[in-house]
C-alpha cells in the first residue's frame, strides 16, 4: 500500500501510531506521582521529538545512503529557522510562507556549500562543511551582513524575533498574533484528565507530527528507489562507479540539498513553535548533535535516527531536571547515611551533568550495539524468535509397519 511493501509499510503504519498516541505513550505515570518527573507528554518536548525527527531523516539520507559526513547541518536549520522569523516579521504569523521560505532558503544555501564541499570526499568533505557552517554562525551572531546592508538581518546574539512594529503586511484585524495556520493556533491544546493522568493535545505537535510522517514517507520512498540504490554505490565505492561512466558527484549533491531542504523544515518549525532565532542554531556543538542522533540510533536504517533524536532530546529536557532534592525524594525510605551515599552517586549524571550520562549511554551503544538502537531491537527480535522455536513441541515422526 501507498507504494511500499509490506514490511515498509507496517513500519510507516507503527509510526504512524506512535505519533498520534505519544500524548498518552508518553505520560506513563500519573501526575502526581513521584515518577511524573520521567514523564515527557508535555507539548513543547513532544514537538521537539518529531522536529528533531525530521533533521535526522534528512541527514540520514546524505550520510547513511552515501556515507558523507556533514559537520555543519545547524547551517541550514538555523537558515530555516531566520527565514522563517522574517516571514513572520514582513508577512504575517502564518506559517505556510514561513515554512515554504524556510525549506527554499536552506535549499539554495545547500546546492551552493555542496557544490564546493563535494569536491572532496572523506575528512576533506566534513572539515569544509563545518567550516561553513562556523563561517555562517559568525556572520549570523555578528550581524555581518545587517552591518553592510545598513539593517538588521539576524540581530546579532540578541537574537531575531517579532515586534509590534513590523510590517506584516498581510495581517488583517482579528487575525491571531501568534503563529498559526490560517487561524488555527499552534500552541492552542486540549487537556484529557482521567484519573490521576492530564493528557495534553496540541495543534503544533500534530502539524509537525504530520510533516515528519511526510517527510519519513517521502525517505522511505527515496530509500527504496533506484535514485536511493545509486546513493548507496556512492557509498559502497565510487571509483567502481565511475569505472561504470557514471559521475557520483550530481547523485551526492542531489541528496546533500534533500537533506539541508529538511533541515530547513525542521528550522522553519522550530520558529513557528516559537517566533525567536538565533546564532546558536548554527553552532558547530548543534551539528555535532545531529551526528550523535544519528549513530545512537542506527546509521543507514529508516527509524533509527528517529529513535536518537528522541533518546537525546528526553536526556536534554528530563535528565538534567533532576535536581538532588528530586534524588533524595527517591531514596527517602533508606538510611541517612546510605541515601546521601547514593544521592552523592548519582549527583555527576543528572542536571548539568546530564552530559555524562549522554556519554556513557553513547559509549555502551557504540561498544555492544554498532548499528545502533535498531541492532538491538533486532537482537531482541530475534531472540524472542528462537525461544518460540524451541518452545514449539517437536512433531510426531510415523515409521512405516514391517
Amino acid at each position: 500500500m501507498l507504494g511500499l511493501n509490506s514490511k515498509d509499510f507496517t513500519l510507516f503504519l507503527v509510526v504512524v501510531v506512535l505519533v498520534i498516541a505519544a500524548p498518552i505513550l508518553l505520560n506513563p505515570f500519573p501526575s502526581d506521582s513521584a515518577f511524573a518527573q520521567f514523564n515527557a507528554g508535555y507539548p513543547a518536548l513532544m514537538q521537539r521529538f518529531v522536529i528533531f525527527g525530521i533533521l535526522v531523516i534528512g541527514f540520514n539520507i546524505l550520510f547513511g545512503l552515501t556515507g558523507y559526513l556533514s559537520f555543519g547541518h545547524a547551517a541550514f536549520l538555523g537558515v530555516g529557522s531566520f527565514a522563517a522569523v522574517w516571514m513572520f516579521k514582513l508577512l504575517s504569523y502564518n506559517i505556510v510562507p514561513a515554512v515554504l521560505l524556510s525549506v527554499i532558503v536552506a535549499g539554495l544555501f545547500s546546492v551552493v556549500i555542496g557544490y564546493v564541499s563535494l569536491r572532496r570526499s572523506g575528512i576533506y568533505f566534513s572539515i569544509l562543511t563545518l567550516a561553513f557552517a562556523q563561517m555562517m554562525y559568525a556572520i549570523a551572531y555578528s550581524d555581518l551582513l545587517g552591518k553592510f546592508f545598513g539593517g538588521i538581518v539576524t540581530n546579532g546574539e540578541t537574537g531575531l524575533q517579532v515586534y509590534n512594529d513590523d510590517p506584516q503586511i498581510l495581517m488583517s484585524p482579528g487575525d491571531p498574533t501568534v503563529p498559526h495556520l490560517f487561524g488555527w493556533e499552534m500552541n492552542s491544546s486540549f487537556t484529557w484528565d482521567v484519573g490521576g493522568w492530564s493528557f495534553v493535545f496540541q495543534n503544533g505537535y500534530y502539524l509537525s507530527g504530520i510533516l515528519m510522517l511526510a517527510s519519513f514517507y517521502l525517505a522511505i520512498r527515496i530509500f527504496r528507489s533506484p535514485f536511493g540504490l545509486m546513493l548507496r554505490a556512492i557509498k559502497s565505492n565510487q571509483n567502481r562507479l565511475a569505472y561504470t561512466g557514471v559521475s557520483s558527484r550530481p547523485y551526492a549533491l542531489a541528496a546533500f540539498v534533500i537533506s539541508g531542504m529538511y533541515a530547513g523544515l525542521a528550522g522553519g518549525l522550530l520558529a513557528a513553535m516559537d517566533p525567536l532565532t538565533g546564532a546558536e542554531r548554527m553552532f558547530w556543538t548543534a551539528s555535532g548533535e545531529i551526528v550523535i542522533m544519528s549513530i545512537l540510533g542506527g546509521v543507514g536504517t529508516l527509524i533509527g535516527p528517529i529513535l536518537g533524536a528522541g533518546v537525546i532530546k528526553y536526556m536534554e529536557n528530563i535528565v538534567s531536571t533532576i535536581n538532588d532534592n528530586v534524588v533524595h525524594g527517591w531514596f527517602a525510605f533508606m538510611p541517612d547515611g546510605i541515601e546521601n551515599i547514593l544521592v552523592t552517586v548519582i549527583h555527576p549524571f543528572i542536571g548539568k551533568g546530564w552530559h555524562l550520562t549522554l556519554g556513557l549511554v553513547f559509549m555502551a551503544v557504540v561498544i555492544f550495539l554498532p548499528g545502533g538502537l535498531v541492532e538491538g531491537g533486532q537482537r531482541l527480535g530475534r531472540l524472542f524468535e528462537r525461544r518460540k522455536v524451541e518452545e514449539k513441541p517437536p512433531t510426531a515422526t510415523t515409521e512405516p509397519a514391517e
